[in-house]
């Protein structure tokens, strides 16, 4: 933190005798506020394109299920290409990233780029969601707070934290599930010292965002759609057997997204072409889906639907979760033109809902996956119920309804990997108390089996594959937290080590200035290598061909180096590939100068002295 400020902070401390981080309690407010701000401006400014781009869809030709989502390709792609290519995709995994490679650091273009890039994706029909973005616009926001004022990476991690539980918390009216949203998939850290500040930024953002838009509504509310319903143990199998479902359904939809961007990775195309493409074929398909609906709609019917599955798909969920859709027969897929609910009808929703959100996504399309999973969930849950209606395991007063609302927690918590994420959001997003054991029951039993058949959540997928380690674990986040720099660092000997010297001369270093290793560099200062004391120690057998050997013959110059702003998580890795006692610190910014060794020990001793602080 910066010398003034952290002065002044010093001062009220030991003025009302509070607690040393007590300002975060303040930082956190501010975020939330701020934050909430910047998603209420967010949201209004995508409902607006969306009711404009809605009405062109019903009302206009056919062809603009194409058009109108490739022009909002268009613009997406030269806003991410031009602009923050970090923009595209679904926002998490980059914040992600950012923690753990960056410190946090964020540059404030992507949260402006991510804002319309967003909207333009989403808001012209784009099948993604709206939490990646907010995340991402909260969390840069966070990240620049956090950069004006200088805080340190640990520090940075909470403000971080900060912005994006409130943008969750403003986005979906839902301040706990914002809170675990952070501590559960982005931070991984339930301590107490973030756990406070992540509250307050929480609550703030919501109560900020009721007073101004002067509702406290879920947006799935379906309390008392489902005020009826109670849950019975007779149903316990078939929730279980829901749970399974879901989870594999999770387990594919992240495969195919995965799939899909490493495709359009392949494709030799310009980047700026790439989102077109994406969204092209997603119109395509939506044609085929209100040619579809025309044939099978009764007459006199509306004869165009904007299809199910472009945008967030909420409208199509809020159906899915009153039973009195099912009773009908029919859905008012997006309020424009009823579509049978059978369960036929249901299967292929769930998997072009699947593909549309790769085409979006994967193309370089900007938004969420939390708004799709939702839907398939929803979908995948209500075939279910359908199918027990059929099979006569459906008990008095319940419904397919129910089982879709359960299985959009399901889906949720199979995909990310976060069952108390998913239980919580789905209840502050139904108010639904009356389906909270099944929701528990199946949410737990799907993230087994997705954890199972995916180690990897559909947000840690691409990061392990560029080999960052996520982890779980309090250890890791410690290891995460603290840099090599903070370390004991053995200084080099005052002589400079060359290749071409006699290895006599390490003989002569170690007894004068007990160097366990000894780092060679060029003419020019620059590292070289490492001759380790135990391959010193194997050539002293043979002592009498000492006088004739070189540095050169033992220098190893497989072995890594270490930069000081590295974390003791990446130090430890470097570590564990090579079984050496010590390797050489340099500064790349000076071309890779040496400038001391960092021990296995001392890195140990380090992370043992931040375990027993933390």
């Amino acid at each position: 933190m910066s010398t003034p400020l952290r002065t002044i902070l010093n001062r009220l401390t030991s003025r009302f005798g509070l607690r040393a981080d007590w300002w975060l309690i303040i930082v956190g407010a501010i975020l939330g506020t701020l934050t909430a701000l910047g998603a209420m401006g967010f949201a209004e400014l995508l409902h607006l394109v969306e009711k404009a781009v809605h009405h062109e869809f019903r009302e206009g030709p056919l062809w603009m299920l194409v058009a109108i989502p490739v022009a909002g390709a268009t613009v997406t792609s030269l806003l991410v290409y031009f602009f923050a290519s970090e923009a595209k995709g679904h926002g998490v995994p980059q914040v992600m990233k950012a923690l753990i490679q960056r410190g946090g650091v964020i540059p404030a273009r992507i949260g402006i780029v991510k804002v319309f890039a967003s909207i333009t994706t989403v808001g012209t029909g784009g099948s993604a969601g709206t939490e990646g973005p907010i995340v991402q616009i909260g969390a840069t926001l966070g990240s620049w707070i956090g950069q004006k004022t200088g805080v340190d990476r640990d520090l940075m991690k909470t403000f971080i934290g900060c912005g994006a539980a409130a943008g969750i918390a403003s986005i979906f009216n839902a301040p706990i599930a914002g809170v675990f949203f952070v501590l559960e998939i982005l931070l991984r850290d339930f301590s107490l010292k973030r756990f406070t500040p992540i509250v307050v930024a929480s609550v703030f953002s919501t109560a900020t965002t009721q007073a101004v838009m002067g509702e406290n509504e879920a947006i799935f509310a379906a309390g008392d759609l489902l005020s009826g319903y109670e849950f019975s143990i007779i149903e316990m199998p078939s929730y279980v057997v829901l749970g399974i479902v879901c989870g594999i359904v999770a387990v594919l939809f992240n495969i195919l997204l995965h799939w899909g961007e490493d495709t359009y990775d392949r494709i030799p195309l310009h980047p700026l072409a790439k989102p077109l493409t994406g969204a092209a074929l997603l119109g395509a398909i939506g044609i085929g889906w209100v040619l579809m609906a025309r044939e099978i709609t009764p007459a006199g019917a509306a004869q165009q639907s904007i299809p199910a599955f472009f945008g967030n798909g909420y409208e199509t969920i809020r159906y899915l979760l009153d039973p009195v859709s099912y009773g009908s027969g029919m859905l008012d897929v997006e309020g424009g033109g009823p579509v049978p609910v059978v369960l036929w009808a249901l299967v292929m929703l769930v998997i072009l809902k699947g593909v549309a959100t790769t085409l979006t996504l994967a193309s370089g399309g900007s938004g969420g996956v939390f708004a799709p999973s939702l839907f398939l969930g929803a979908v995948a849950g209500a075939a279910f119920g359908m199918v027990l209606e059929v099979a006569g395991l459906m008990p008095a007063g319940g419904s397919p309804a129910a089982y879709a609302l359960v299985g959009m927690a399901a889906v949720v918590a199979g995909s990310t990997h976060a069952p108390l994420t998913a239980i919580l959001i789905l209840f502050e997003l139904t108010r639904d108390v009356y389906v909270l054991l099944p929701i528990m029951v199946a949410a737990v039993i799907a993230v087994v089996v997705a954890q199972l058949i995916q180690p990897d959540s559909i947000y840690t997928y691409k990061l392990r594959r560029q080999g960052i380690n996520v982890g779980t674990a309090l250890d890791l986040t410690l290891l995460r937290s603290v840099t090599a720099s903070s370390c004991e660092i053995t200084p080099l000997p005052p002589e400079p080590i060359y290749a071409s010297d006699p290895l006599s001369k390490l003989i002569t270093l170690h007894a004068h200035h007990h160097v366990p290793d000894f780092v060679v560099v060029d003419q020019e200062g620059h590292y070289v290598g490492m001759v380790t004391g135990a391959d010193v120690r194997t050539a002293l057998i043979d002592r009498e061909a000492i006088p004739l050997l070189l540095v050169a013959e033992l220098l190893r110059t497989d072995l890594p180096t270490i930069d000081r702003e590295d974390t003791l998580d990446v130090v430890l890795d470097k570590f564990a590939a090579h079984d050496v006692s010590g390797l050489a610190i340099v500064d790349p910014r000076k071309g890779n100068t040496p400038t001391g060794i960092i021990t296995r020990t001392k890195v140990i001793k380090r992370y043992h002295h931040a375990l027993g602080n933390a």
